[in-house]
């Protein structure tokens, strides 16, 4: 076999993020040379500009991976090709015109920073679930040049941000063409601004994204930057991005002759894209903004995911008609209306303009992502239905779920491959899967999780080297605290996340000198793992951080606590692989879902959570733990007390007795027997595929046909 025909092969599917939910194929680029392929970061198309042809020729037949290399290709145009899909059978309709899917961030993979946390993640996951089941779905995003942020903590623990160039041609970007050759652009005028937008493309899977990049030739260098960062300036550059996310994305979307169906708007940043929709009804079919209004809103959806009234995007009057003004004319509306739509009180000159409530205004269906989240949302802005009952407020749930292939572990997986057939395995993984998982033999299952824990812990040893050198630590000193750094036979928590106040990162250090005792006990010993960064603006998040790396520095918790930099899917991925316990106690109700605890509920982690979110529906006594407390209190410190008070509780009381408590063999039988229970109620129940049919039934499909039975009448 020629390195030409390998070279080209692996090009084709480097050219297609499909790769990144098939561990079996992007271990063959880690294969062909680990050292690459983590210097590169994970990005296959520059692993293979750094590789020459006489070395992928000569590699590729010491280790034997000439089959494997084109066998991946045929799967990959195999797994694309077949019309053979729930989508061909079930959401007919949407084959002929689409879903556009707007959201703020993706998260595909690490090597693509196009995402900052669960938001994105999701969005990724609803892309690649889309693709995998065939039901058409463009997404529609920012190219941020310069992504979110790289973290690293100086050496006193507090965040410091560093931001690298994103360079298109290292990653799956195809800048798209018009008709004559040339960078196809697209161009929204911000009050007296023409900015001008060049559109690229990333495949996932079956499907597309859209991605807007306003660093182009013609904009002024403040424009030129609008797009570099994500969630990044001030109010002006935020709804401006915002502008060009959503008039931007629906004028990108028809210059590339896409006509979509349906509109599905993931959080309120892309509202704007309702007001383009309804001009284009006005000047391509003459109604009136009431008709075209209404003809909107029968094809839109909104995904909500905020449960605080102070995280929903909201701009002063004077910055919205700044920016605006032109829309707003060619809507024909009077600046008191037009500012009437973003405001619950249209009359209320004071209110500022909320994107939420433009988005709840301007769509016919509405959502929240758990059964609690649709429940205070639907309090949350009872007030826009006057004289309706909270629970009459038309805004329902679809629980959140993960995208499985992305997040499970290949080792788990490969425990069922030989009890499903390939077919069943590769199109998802269903009930089948689940219950496969779940019926494995107890020394199985846990020796698996023995080898992703130890794989978690050596990554963490490495980790931790790099950043302490990077600090200036001794080497020699540096490598002996390494070598000590958790244990693989001690109970490890996990908690990972965006390190927002609300998610109380530190609530187990309200008693320091307890969980002294808790963490350093000599039979029954605990270790925890920390990683998430702070949003650069967030002073109290940044404070949380310090906390932790503070603790972890106290010399009576050597190598029982440990704070790991720049979390990413990556860092991630490891994580819900390899910890015990995954720990989520945020202050109730402010977690919309919290799909983390879904991800190591794949892969035989124990969730502990405050029932909030999904926890609040999945928690059956047995599948896991749940950290109850009375309450909630109106004083965040009461509340924090009573909910630190159970949760080391809980923590001495059932999980670390359950965990230490072994069988002859010295295997925990009743902790894996959880896991079992686990892996039988939580696997398909909160997977993207789940999530995906919901969003087709509830959402999708009525939106299409009432845009249809709209254009009958």
């Amino acid at each position: 076999m020629t390195p030409s025909i390998l070279r080209s092969r692996l090009e084709f599917i480097a050219r297609n993020l499909w790769w990144t939910w098939h561990p079996e194929v992007a271990e063959i680029f880690r294969e062909l040379d680990p050292g690459l392929w983590k210097d590169v970061r994970h990005k296959p198309l520059l692993f293979l500009a750094r590789m020459d042809d006489q070395t992928l020729g000569e590699r590729s037949r010491t280790f034997a991976l000439e089959t494997r290399i084109l066998r991946a290709a045929r799967q990959m145009e195999q797994d694309l090709g077949t019309d053979s899909t729930w989508g061909a059978a079930h959401a007919g309709v949407l084959h002929v015109r689409p879903v556009a899917y707007f959201s703020a961030e993706f998260g595909l993979h690490e090597s693509l920073p196009i995402y900052s946390g669960g938001l994105g993640v999701l969005a990724g996951d609803h892309m690649k679930a889309s693709s995998d089941l065939g039901v058409p779905v463009v997404g529609v995003g920012l190219l941020y040049r310069q992504g979110y942020f790289i973290q690293r903590l100086d050496a006193s623990g507090w965040q410091q941000e560093e931001f690298a160039p994103l360079n298109p041609d290292e990653l799956p970007l195809e800048q798209l063409k018009d008709h004559h050759g040339q960078a196809l652009h697209v161009t929204v005028q911000a009050g007296a601004h023409p900015v001008h937008a060049a559109v690229w493309r990333v495949r996932v899977g079956r499907n597309q994204i859209l991605l807007l990049d306003t660093d182009v030739v013609g904009n002024p260098a403040e424009w030129r930057e609008l797009t570099h960062r994500l969630y990044w300036g001030d109010q002006s550059s935020r709804i401006r991005q915002e502008l060009m996310l959503g008039v931007g994305g629906l004028r990108a979307l028809a210059a590339v002759g896409i006509r979509p169906g349906v509109l599905h708007l993931n959080e309120g940043h892309s509202a704007f894209a309702l007001l383009e929709a309804i001009r284009l009804e006005l000047s391509d079919n003459g109604l009136s903004f009431e008709e075209a209004r209404d003809r909107v809103a029968a094809k839109s959806v909104f995904t909500t995911h905020t449960p605080v009234p102070a995280g929903h995007d909201r701009f002063p009057a004077e910055l919205v008609l700044e920016h605006l003004e032109p829309l707003r004319a060619a809507l024909g509306l009077s600046r008191e209306r037009f500012l009437g739509l973003g405001r619950v009180d249209e009359s209320n000159a004071q209110e500022t303009f909320c994107m939420t409530v433009l988005a709840l205004k301007l769509c016919a269906r509405a959502n929240g992502v758990s059964a609690l989240h649709g429940e205070v949302s639907r309090e949350m802005w009872q007030k826009m239905w006057p004289g309706r009952r909270a629970a009459e407020v038309p805004i329902g749930h679809i629980t959140n779920g993960v995208h499985v292939r992305s997040w499970i572990a290949r080792e788990v997986l490969q425990l069922a491959e030989h009890r499903l057939s390939t077919e069943s395995t590769r199109a998802g993984t269903g009930h089948a899967l689940q219950e496969t998982l779940s019926s494995i033999s107890s020394g199985a299952l846990w020796e698996v999780h023995c080898v992703l824990k130890s794989h978690l812990i050596g990554f963490v040893r490495r980790r931790f080297i790099t950043q302490e050198l990077r600090r200036g630590a001794d080497p020699a000193a540096t490598e002996a605290r390494a070598a000590r750094l958790l244990d693989p036979h001690v109970l490890t928590l996990g908690f990972a996340r965006r390190f927002a106040t609300y998610k109380r990162a530190t609530l187990l250090q309200r008693d320091r000198d307890r969980l002294i005792r808790l963490l350093a006990n000599p039979e029954r010993p605990v270790q925890l793992i920390f990683a998430g960064k702070a949003h650069p603006k967030d002073h109290g998040g940044k404070e949380l951080i310090r906390d932790v790396v503070e603790l972890s520095r106290d010399p009576a918790l050597e190598g029982r606590v440990v704070f790991i930099e720049d979390y990413d899917m990556h860092v991630a991925r490891l994580l819900v692989q390899g910890v015990d316990v995954w720990v989520n106690n945020p202050r109730r109700p402010e977690e919309a879902c919290g799909t983390s605890g879904m991800k190591a509920a794949l892969n035989g982690a124990l969730n502990f959570s405050i029932p909030d979110g999904w926890w609040l529906e999945a928690f059956d006594g047995k599948n896991g733990f749940a950290i109850n407390a009375t309450g909630p209190h109106a004083d965040h410190s009461v509340q924090d007390g009573r909910d630190h008070e159970a949760l080391l509780a809980t923590l001495e009381r059932e999980v670390i007795p359950l965990f230490y408590e072994r069988a002859p063999d010295g295997a925990p039988q009743q902790w894996i027997s959880r896991i079992r229970h686990s892996l039988l109620t939580l696997g398909w129940r909160f997977s993207a595929e789940r999530m995906l049919t919901d969003y087709v039934r509830m959402m999708y499909l009525p939106a299409a046909r009432g845009l249809s039975s709209l254009s009958a009448s």
